[in-house]
């Protein structure tokens, strides 16, 4: 039977238009809204919009002050009104061409199904789309051959969408990372204005003592005031000035952790691809560690850095960037125990950096490993995996005229080992 899009049709609980944006970036961090790259917005039983969760984030969240601006507004104010929507009975074929002829451009969303009435049904994942296309190539091989082509000259916008992919996984655990310096930092500031309170206290009563001798008065009223005074001052411990101080620094360094894990999420989303200049991968090792910090701490993994002597390089930090987070996050998913570790060594051979990423997970099986580059192919159950990831590093790896293997023993582990040239592709050319 041919296969059609009510196949793939999965229900997810639309917002409403009069919806705040608070209230629907909320709804990103469910874990039933985790695997998606858009939320539908339906009024009456017809869909209205779609709000794309790379776009709210760069329209609100990393916008300064976008959460007081944009907040409280109807989500209808800032939703995409022209969603993309494809009939329940549509084939796959008949879906794809629609995709490729609408979708915008980085793959951003999802698209909303509806019944032969028009009214909502549920949503699709334009990657289980590619996915259902990629099952039919033996028997379609004219197809195939179109789509292949298709598949390469949407490479970029595929790279975006298995990033904003993953981003989508990480949110909840960004918004975790934040709101551990924030925690503190509002504890800090909490203190600092109690500590004030009893500075301004003290204060107060040197002053009435101080106007007592400028304007005069009797000695019943000195006495009164002294009293106060002492009492003030016992309360008061001049060590607090110090504690202040310290409680200040503490806040500078928080919002300073809240300001640099902010950077790395805006770093990783960009979309200039092409972007090329000199960085130290050091940086970009460490800056996908921040961002995969909250999954590495949930199941308890260790990070082993060797870090050897090196050169900066030339790449593109935000492909580059990719490839480490798209390493780590398997290494910490191939991990089911509690003694976890991941090890990352790098050093310089000749004109190649090298860089090898370790964990001590399941490893892969010998029949699985010769494929795991290969697009659509992921042993993660449906709905955890697009099998995109393995396959768009080393397109960026081979971009850059670098090589990517994997070694693997299963039950003890896998090793991935990427070779960057140091010059860059664009230098190395006489």
């Amino acid at each position: 039977m041919e296969l059609r899009v009510d196949s793939l049709c999965q229900w997810l609980e639309p917002a409403a238009p009069t919806a705040s944006v608070l209230a629907v970036g909320e709804r990103f961090l469910d874990a039933a809204s985790a695997p998606w790259l858009s939320l539908p917005v339906v009024d009456d039983g017809r869909p209205v919009g779609s709000v794309s969760r790379y776009e709210l984030m760069q329209r609100v969240y990393i916008k300064p002050f976008g959460r007081e601006l944009y907040g409280r507004r109807a989500i209808a104010s800032v939703m995409h009104m022209q969603p993309l929507v494809i009939a329940a009975d549509a084939t796959i074929e008949e879906a794809s061409r629609t995709i490729a002829a609408r979708i915008r451009q980085p793959i951003m969303e999802d698209f909303l199904i509806v019944d032969a009435d028009g009214l909502y049904v549920g949503m699709g994942k334009v990657l289980d789309v590619l996915g259902a296309m990629e099952q039919r190539m033996a028997a379609h091989s004219h197809e195939l051959e179109r789509a292949y082509h298709q598949l390469k000259s949407s490479q970029a916008q595929l790279v975006q969408s298995e990033k904003m992919a993953s981003l989508g996984q990480m949110v909840a655990g960004v918004a975790h990372e934040i709101n551990t310096p924030l925690g503190y930092v509002r504890n800090n500031v909490e203190m600092t204005k109690e500590s004030l309170g009893e500075l301004r206290g003290l204060l107060g009563a040197y002053e009435q003592v101080v106007d007592f001798f400028a304007d005069g008065g009797d000695e019943a009223r000195l006495a009164a005031h002294l009293q106060e005074l002492d009492l003030r001052r016992e309360k008061f411990d001049p060590a607090s000035l110090d504690d202040l101080a310290g409680l200040l620094d503490d806040t500078v360094f928080g919002v300073g952790q809240i300001s640099e894990l902010v950077g790395n999420l805006k770093d990783f989303s960009r979309l200039d691809q092409a972007h090329v200049s000199r960085v130290d991968v050091h940086q970009l090792i460490e800056s996908a560690l921040k961002i995969g910090g909250n999954l590495l701490r949930k199941k308890n993994v260790e990070v082993v850095r060797r870090f050897g002597t090196v050169p900066e390089i030339v790449c593109s930090p935000a492909q580059i960037n990719q490839v480490l987070l798209n390493l780590v996050t398997n290494a910490t998913q191939a991990i089911d125990h509690e003694q976890g570790r991941i090890t990352i060594r790098t050093h310089a051979v000749g004109q190649y950096l090298m860089i090898a990423v370790e964990d001590n997970g399941a490893g892969i099986p010998a029949e699985h490993l010769a494929r795991i580059f290969d697009p659509f192919f992921t042993t993660k159950p449906i709905g955890q995996g697009t099998g995109l990831g393995l396959s768009i590093c080393y397109q960026i790896i081979e971009q850059h005229q670098g090589r990517i293997r994997a070694v693997s023993t299963p039950g003890v582990g896998t090793r991935f080992f990427i070779a960057l040239p140091i010059r860059g592709k664009a230098e190395a050319t006489p």
